[in-house]
């Protein structure tokens, strides 16, 4: 059984993190193992911090947006430690910085690994995000996938006012060591900021965006190839081309304008919280 001990250490169990400023974000300069790593060692054998550790992902749509909409920067600003989950963000951080981006940190890849990591130590999963068709059946094949894993509860995330509140409730009783936020950005950043007060009892928090639609089969990646030259963004504009097409068109260009010209360059610094 996991000692449920809480230390007042959650500035600084990201201290040593070692982080670039990469199109105006802060980005961890960490391999898919080593986030996997700290996640699962800010909550094993004992919680390092006092309160649920903000994690969240960015990429090239994320750069843009967060230039262009003060909200959604100041919502990833406030995030404990953000992955690139983007492969042209990991190739421009080789030209910008002497100490570039080891890889891209997929968020789906980076699922499976704090899966298999967390079943082995005996920690514990909570769902929440899309609708209630996709949640069941990527809860489904991820029990299928890693059956070791403990899943402590999965819920869609097409609620609201008070329906909202009671199981954001219900999940700090549950005391996940993981909770996965599926919901899309910046809404679940927003979800974040408005509720992780409430979720004293869980240990990481991850936004997770189109994850569990990748879970549950729904969506297919990219083909290797592409993912490795950046150019994921066409595969998912292949499949959703009238809901895609137009984001794409409007924040590719400004990310790839972020990242030439809002770099520092060789300058790794340290997450202060």
């Amino acid at each position: 059984m996991l000692e449920r001990r809480a230390n007042p250490v959650g500035r600084a169990a990201t201290a040593n993190v070692p982080r670039i400023s990469l199109g105006g974000l802060r980005l961890a300069v960490l391999d898919i193992e080593q986030t996997a790593n700290f996640m699962i060692d800010m909550v094993f054998p004992v919680r390092r911090t006092d309160r649920p550790l903000y994690l969240t992902s960015a990429n090239g749509e994320v750069l843009s947006r967060c230039a262009t909409e003060p909200m959604t920067q100041r919502l990833f600003r406030t995030a404990d430690l953000i992955n690139a989950d983007g492969q042209p963000l990991v190739t421009v951080s080789r030209f910008k910085s002497a100490t570039p981006l080891p890889e891209r940190v997929a968020t789906t890849d980076l699922f499976y690994v704090v899966a298999r990591k967390a079943a082995a130590a005996g920690l514990t999963f909570y769902m929440f995000g899309t609708d209630e068709r996709e949640n069941d059946a990527a809860v489904a094949n991820v029990r299928k996938a890693v059956p070791n894993l403990k899943i402590v509860g999965h819920c869609h995330g097409y609620l609201r006012g008070d329906a909202l509140r009671a199981k954001v409730d219900e999940i700090n009783a549950l005391a996940p060591d993981y909770l996965w936020v599926a919901l899309g950005v910046p809404y679940e950043q927003s979800f974040v900021e408005e509720f992780a007060p409430r979720l004293s009892n869980v240990g990481v928090i991850k936004t997770a965006g189109g994850l569990f639609n990748f879970l549950s089969g729904s969506r297919a990646r990219a083909p290797k190839w592409m993912q490795a030259v950046g150019l994921e963004w066409a595969w998912r504009i292949y499949q959703e081309p009238r809901r895609l097409f137009w984001r794409y068109l409007t924040t590719n260009p400004r990310a790839l304008y972020l990242l030439f010209n809002n770099s520092r360059p060789s300058n790794t610094e340290m997450l202060r919280r």
